[in-house]
């Protein structure tokens, strides 16, 4: 089925280009972006995304070349939605929740803690539910044009205790990153601590904390936290980032419209792409761990539930600091419940 809307993607993108081909002019010059991504280049995210941008230059008969830069390669990762807005980068593949300092619909759109369990949930909110409307207007106020959203997956908890429902998180010491993750895991009763990116490895390995928030069940495997938490819990209860494919708001007005039609049509085929391999990648490795004895524990729906409930006086508190933030989370509110993951 995956590969089936693949194909039926990549032929929409085949349609697309051969139109544009046909309304190219002989001469068009070609345009050099330099977009910056928010992952290392030896991560597969990394190299999805590289693949994704090597592709635009065919794509636009060569009208449109884009290099993606890794990680801090400019700018340290908070910093890119100024480098783009500023014409510093061209563009960015990101989260939009690493700029709720500036905004905190940032944080409400771009990774609404405990609310969708899957990434089709969170793409339908996006295309169907006014999502990528909401990013789009949200972007332009920094003289970014938001293309759309994809996301890594659902992102999955390393633990070194076993954690089976919601009771199970009280009192235990988790690395979160600050904003609204820790409120959910402080209000639940755990004991939240924001430790840099390279100091997480070394402190599950000490114990200095018990579990952490950190990334997709694939990308916790390749650094090796499935030696040292042997009770990984998947898939995750908590994040579900989306990846945002932006750029400088006047370059994308200077692309003549089949090439922006091409980049629309590319970015919905990337976002496929991403999701589709990550998660295939994500129950490889899920398997492999089961054979190498960890224990994959897998929470009911009933106790998912709960921690949404919980979670919305989270969402509702984080709505009230902005205007936009409230737009985010009523539109959220709606969405979850059309869904039938909230009650109405």
């Amino acid at each position: 089925m995956m590969r089936a809307r693949h194909r039926a993607a990549s032929l929409l993108l085949a349609g697309v280009l051969a139109l544009a081909a046909g309304a190219a002019p002989a001469h068009a010059q070609t345009e050099q972006w330099k977009m910056q991504a928010a992952t290392q280049a030896g991560e597969i995210a990394f190299q999805i995304m590289k693949e994704f941008t090597d592709s635009i230059g065919p794509l636009t008969g060569g009208r449109l070349q884009v290099e993606l830069l890794p990680v801090g390669s400019v700018v340290q990762y908070s910093e890119t939605l100024d480098a783009v807005g500023t014409g510093i980068l061209d563009g960015q593949v990101t989260a939009p929740v690493y700029f709720s300092g500036k905004n905190p619909a940032f944080a409400l759109l771009g990774d609404l803690i405990a609310a969708y369990n899957h990434t089709e949930e969170m793409f339908l909110f996006l295309r169907r539910g006014g999502g990528d409307g909401l990013l789009r207007e949200l972007y332009a106020e920094y003289g970014v044009h938001y293309i759309g959203g994809a996301a890594t997956g659902k992102e999955a908890l390393v633990s070194t205790i076993p954690l089976r429902g919601v009771d199970d998180l009280d009192g235990i010491k988790i690395r979160a990153p600050e904003g609204m993750a820790q409120d959910i895991f402080s209000v639940v009763g755990a004991a939240p601590v924001n430790l840099p990116a390279a100091e997480v490895f070394t402190a599950i390995d000490r114990g200095v904390v018990d579990a952490a928030d950190w990334a997709t069940f694939s990308m916790n495997h390749q650094l090796g936290f499935h030696r040292i938490a042997q009770y990984p819990v998947y898939p995750g209860i908590h994040s579900l980032p989306v990846i945002d494919v932006a750029v400088n708001q006047e370059r994308w007005d200077a692309l003549a419209p089949d090439v922006q039609a091409i980049l629309e049509a590319a970015v919905w085929d990337f976002s496929r792409d991403i999701t589709h391999r990550l998660e295939l990648r994500d129950l490889a490795d899920v398997a492999a761990a089961r054979a190498d004895g960890v224990e994959i524990i897998d929470w009911p729906m009933e106790e998912r539930s709960r921690l949404r409930e919980i979670a919305t006086g989270i969402w509702a508190d984080w709505s009230t600091r902005s205007p936009e933030a409230e737009a985010a989370y009523t539109a959220q509110i709606a969405f979850l419940r059309e869904l039938g993951l909230l009650a109405k």
